[in-house]
C-alpha cells in the first residue's frame, strides 16, 4: 500500500485577536507543498508554528486560508475519513492514555473497528507483543515509565493501521535509552511518518526536512543541508524571517537512518 499524499494548498491558520473583530494574529503563514517522503522532519524554535503545522496534517486543526488535502479528502470536509488515514501522535502520552491498563487502553482504539470481541481480543494481545508490551497488559497506565507510556501512545494509534503516522516531539520528554527505543520504533514502521523534532541529529538523516521559523516554512530540503540552514538561521540577529522558495521534488527514499 503506497500511503496517502498530504497536500498543503495556501493553507494557513490565523485566530483572532481578543478584544478586536478586526485584528488577526497569523499562527501559520499560507503554505503549499506535497508530502510524499518515507520519513519527513519539521523543525524549528518554539513558537515557530510546528504544531500547528502537524495539527493540520489530520485535521486536527482546520486551515483559515487555503485547503488539506490528504489522498484527495479535505481536511475540512472529511475530517473523519482523514484520520482514518494519519493518525497523531502528542509529545505527551498523558494527553492519549485514558483507559486504566495497558491492554484496555489498545482494545479503546480498536472499538471503531467494530471487530467481534474475541478479533478484538486476539488483535490487542498481537499488538501489544509488536511493541515489547505484553507483560504489561493487565498493569495501570499510571504505573508505566515514561518510555513504556510513550510506547503504549504509539501502539494505540498504530493498532489501526493508518498510513501515515504524525508525531509531535515524541522524544522530548525521555531518557536516552527511551528516546533510541521510540528512534528505533519508528525507523521501523511501514507507514509515512512526519516528525516534529528539536533531535538535530536525527533531522540530519531525514529525507527531507521542512524548518519553520516565524509561522512560515523558510526551508525545505534534504536533512544536512537544512539542520546546517536551520543553525545559521538561530545565530542571525533577531529580525523578519525571509520566506525561501520551497522545493516540493522528492528526495531517495533513505529515511532517516
Amino acid at each position: 500500500m503506497v500511503p496517502a499524499a498530504i497536500e498543503l494548498d495556501g493553507a494557513g491558520v490565523r485566530v483572532g485577536v481578543p478584544g478586536s473583530s478586526r485584528r488577526w494574529h497569523e499562527i501559520l503563514a499560507p503554505t503549499t507543498f506535497t508530502l510524499t517522503e518515507r520519513r519527513v522532519c519539521v523543525i524549528g524554535a518554539n513558537g515557530s508554528g510546528k504544531s500547528t503545522l502537524a495539527r493540520l496534517l489530520n485535521g486536527l486543526v482546520l486551515p483559515t486560508t487555503g485547503r488539506v488535502i490528504v489522498d484527495g479528502l479535505d481536511t475540512a470536509v472529511d475530517g473523519a475519513a482523514v484520520r482514518r488515514r494519519v493518525a497523531f501522535a502528542f509529545t505527551d502520552p498523558e494527553a492519549q492514555l485514558v483507559m486504566p491498563t495497558a491492554g484496555e487502553d489498545v482494545a479503546l482504539s480498536l472499538r471503531r473497528l467494530g471487530l467481534p470481541r474475541a478479533d478484538r481480543d486476539a488483535r490487542v494481545a498481537q499488538v501489544l507483543d509488536t511493541y515489547g508490551l505484553t507483560d504489561l497488559a493487565d498493569v495501570s497506565v499510571h504505573a508505566l515509565s515514561g518510555g513504556q507510556r510513550q510506547l503504549l501512545a504509539l501502539a494505540g494509534v498504530l493498532a489501526t493501521e493508518p498510513e501515515v503516522l504524525v508525531c509531535d516531539e515524541p522524544t522530548t520528554l525521555l531518557d536516552l535509552r527511551n528516546r533510541q527505543a521510540v528512534v528505533s520504533l519508528l525507523d521501523r514502521l511501514r507507514q509515512r511518518i512526519v516528525l516534529v523534532t528539536h533531535d538535530l541529529a536525527l533531522a540530519a538523516r531525514t529525507e527531507r526536512v521542512l524548518v519553520l521559523d516565524g509561522g512560515a516554512v523558510v526551508h525545505d530540503g534534504p536533512g544536512e543541508p537544512a539542520v546546517a540552514f536551520y543553525r545559521d538561521l538561530m545565530t542571525e540577529t533577531p529580525g523578519p524571517a525571509d520566506v525561501a522558495d520551497v522545493d516540493v521534488g522528492t528526495s531517495p527514499d533513505h529515511g532517516w537512518r
